[in-house]
């Protein structure tokens, strides 16, 4: 969510190009480098699409 892929749409960049732009960001965020939500304080909030311990 962090990476504008649009640049492809734009013709600024090629797919594969995008594609080691996103291989190099993993990278980082791997190595320890902090990504844009948790620079914002947002890090510790995880997104979850269910309900955690339920029983469905």
């Amino acid at each position: 969510m962090d990476l504008n892929c649009g640049t492809i749409v734009d013709g600024e960049e090629t797919i594969e190009q995008v594609g080691e732009r996103i291989y190099q960001r993993i990278i980082e965020l791997a190595s320890g480098h902090r990504s844009r939500s948790e620079e914002l304080g947002y890090g510790s909030q995880e997104f979850v699409p269910w309900i955690m311990n339920s029983i469905m």
